[in-house]
């Protein structure tokens, strides 16, 4: 029966069709072309597939769904993916696209049938939170042993197969980039079935697993970078289509997009992202890897903007590059680092370019790629691999292959001299020579360039050692080690790149969210992005599927929840017109002025703050110790709102960040801002503030910083 009735038996019939539409010039041909070819399709009878397999487990459905039943007297689109492949996501658009221009009324029910490519995504639970990552909203079955995709002899991810209203096979089509064939075929399999009264109208029971889910400061974080010298972390706040930008002490400082997806540059109260990725984070510049825009953007801190340095904001297919930026067409860009190439330090953006599996170059300011041409500023160039998906090593970067790379860490120095890639379809961790592009392995893999399914969990060295999916990489110079963000595997890792040497650093292997706080106690739950700060002693790491950032601290081998503070010091006010009040100073606190400092307008203010406590004192656990940057007087400094937050640890600094309104409205006062800050600690063996004596141990202002603004 399945040989009957799979593809193998549609590719004959199908083929002439294409030919014939290739060779078509005008709309209305192309459209009686494929009414004929319905027409005769109809008149065999065997091409009916078979049902579903019973017992499978499915998602966004109110229940299992049913060729025979549910799904009978619909035309069917059938949708064979797997979650990490770049090519399958390039469609996710073109489905969306379709799902709103056609519903289940009208006669369409998409589904997705995922058949997983690596062990990790048979589980169900990891499906969903693709899921929920890609927006997908049709119901998909979770078809783990792949018994359809042999059945129909499916050979390749992305593929498409379009049933009529018996499970009939009607088109099938391979791989990504088919978006006018595919609304072709959909339209006029409506249309058919319609005119024949074979349609049917009711609903296909949805339940959509987004809907019920809490709200959380983070939705599947994708990447994270360091500022060490601001001691700031920029993260990709995946799932929300927006950036962070937190001070290390959990600070959220600005907050740039979402929550909804869009392309748009701006001022951050109108500037919007697309499902975000990589970000490098150095000074007042963010640059970022707008991944589902397929753009490289910039974000400058001071001046509060986004621009888009690269892309077109479509998906583009040229594998050499060379124009500017803004009219260079890039696809899926996944990961950017800082780096420099023939010219000053930082003056280029590496780009992992996981859609047509290469590593780029964005010229910041003029340059020269290794045994390359100038680059003038602006330039967006392909440095490495053919385009051509695998696992090829060679001494000519144009001539080496990858396969989705989706994380890159950069080791200027020597004896390294190299940029290392995280090549998530291959399993392996590369290294891109600085000097002349020679592209080597490092960890992972095999020695067969086109095998791409050599991974696993397996410490070792080179190609003994395995990974799963890894995402991400990070460089510590301090130790001469690179950090591995293992995703699949629910792991990090780390290699010792002289001896080629790969061994676990934390986690147990299995998903979850477990603060060990040990290193092998720790669970994850595919991290995808990482990086390290604090002179090489912290790992941030970003827990995607936890909607986490987590640190591993790697002297004391422990793990902790990275806190980020809810409310943003940068935020514009929900209600401007209600200003907040500060917290009441007491008369028994002590007060300390500081000296006044001049600012501009329009001037960003960042105030960094190191508080300590007498000796044999902590912070009274569950009292109101907060901070308040205020104007009184003068509330049109701060916009009308009043900027506060908690204190809950002292052990860092921590930074406060406002900006100053361009406009003056008050020339004639002397406008000033006042940081005040309310501690309430008690003696080391107090546990809570209920115990402790509030007039003996109230330090309600270790001391205010005056502003006072000369324009």
């Amino acid at each position: 029966m399945a040989s009957q009735c799979s593809l193998s038996t549609l590719f004959p019939i199908q083929s002439e069709l294409d030919c014939a539409l290739d060779d078509s010039t005008t709309e209305q041909e192309k459209e009686n072309l494929v009414k004929d070819y319905l027409e005769k399709l109809d008149e065999k009878e065997d091409l009916k597939i078979p049902d579903f397999q019973t017992g499978l487990e499915w998602l966004n459905t109110e229940g299992p769904l049913s060729l025979n039943k549910e799904l009978s007297g619909k035309v069917v689109l059938l949708d064979f993916f797997t979650y990490c492949c770049i090519n399958c996501m390039h469609i996710l658009p073109d489905l969306h696209r379709l799902e709103k221009k056609h519903s289940a009324k009208d006669g369409l029910v998409i589904v997705g049938v995922h058949s997983a490519k690596f062990p990790n995504e048979k589980a169900l639970d990891n499906i969903r939170s693709a899921v929920l990552r890609y927006d997908i909203c049709h119901p998909v079955v979770n078809d783990s042993e792949a018994r359809l995709w042999h059945d129909l002899e499916v050979s390749c991810w992305p593929t498409l197969v379009l049933l009529g209203p018996r499970g009939n096979l009607l088109f099938s089509l391979v791989g990504e980039g088919h978006r006018e064939r595919l609304a072709l075929f959909t339209a006029s399999a409506l249309r058919h079935y319609g005119e024949r009264g074979l349609l049917k109208t009711h609903a296909v029971g949805v339940k959509l697993y987004r809907d019920s889910l809490p709200p959380s400061v983070l939705s599947f974080p994708g990447k994270v970078a360091v500022d060490g010298i601001e001691k700031r972390l920029a993260i990709a706040d995946t799932g929300h289509h927006r950036i962070l930008v937190v001070s290390t002490a959990g600070q959220l400082l600005h907050a740039v997009g979402g929550p909804k997806s869009g392309r748009r540059d701006g001022d951050f109260s109108e500037a919007s992202f697309s499902s975000p990725q990589g970000v490098a984070i150095k000074g007042e510049a963010v640059y970022v890897a707008d991944t589902e825009n397929h753009l490289i953007r910039k974000i400058d801190l001071l001046e509060r903007r986004v621009s888009t340095l690269a892309g077109v904001g479509a998906q583009g297919t040229d594998k050499e590059g060379g124009a500017m930026g803004p009219q260079q067409p890039i696809s899926s860009p996944w990961d950017v680092t800082l780096g420099s190439a023939g010219g000053g330090e930082g003056n280029v953006l590496w780009i992992a370019m996981a859609g047509t599996h290469q590593i780029w170059a964005l010229f910041l300011a003029d340059g020269k790629l290794p045994k390359g041409s100038e680059c003038k500023a602006g330039t967006c160039v392909r440095w490495a691999g053919s385009g051509n998906e695998e696992n090829r090593n060679n001494a000519y970067p144009h001539k080496a292959g990858f396969a989705q790379p989706s994380g890159l860490a950069s080791a200027p120095e020597e004896p390294w001299g190299c940029l290392y890639v995280a090549d998530s379809e291959s399993s392996t961790v590369r290294t891109l020579a600085l000097k002349d592009g020679a592209v080597k392995s490092l960890v992972g893999g095999e020695w067969d360039p086109l095998n791409l399914f050599a991974f696993g969990d397996v410490d070792g060295k080179g190609v003994d050692s395995k990974l799963q999916h890894p995402l991400g990489v990070a460089w510590a110079p301090e130790q001469s080690r690179l950090y591995v963000a293992d995703s699949y595997n629910h792991k990090i890792k780390v290699v010792d790149p002289k001896a080629k040497q790969c061994s676990t650093l934390a986690g147990t292997g299995e998903a979850g969210d477990t603060l060990g706080p040990e290193f092998d106690k720790s669970r994850f739950n595919e991290p995808g992005g990482i990086c390290i700060g604090d002179g090489g002693k912290l790992l941030y790491v970003a827990d995607t599927n936890n909607h986490q950032v987590k640190v591993l601290d790697l002297f004391s081998k422990t793990v902790s929840l990275f806190p980020i503070s809810r409310d943003c010091v940068d935020a514009v006010p929900t209600n401007p017109s209600a200003p907040t009040k500060a917290p009441t100073l007491p008369r028994s606190a002590a007060r300390k002025e500081m000296p006044p400092a001049a600012v501009s307008a329009g001037q960003t203010l960042v105030m960094s703050l190191a508080l300590s406590l007498p000796e044999g004192t902590k912070l009274t656990e569950g009292a109101p110790s907060c901070w308040a940057l205020s104007a009184e007087g003068n509330e049109w400094l701060l916009e009308g709102r009043v900027l506060t937050g908690d204190i809950v640890d002292l052990s860092k600094p921590f930074s406060i960040s406002t900006k100053i309104p361009a406009v003056i409205k008050d020339f004639n006062s002397s406008p000033s801002l006042t940081l005040g800050v309310w501690l309430y600690y008690c003696l080391e063996t107090a546990t809570s503030w209920r115990g402790c004596c509030w007039s003996s141990f109230i330090l309600s202002l270790d001391f205010i910083l005056c502003l006072n603004a000369v324009f």
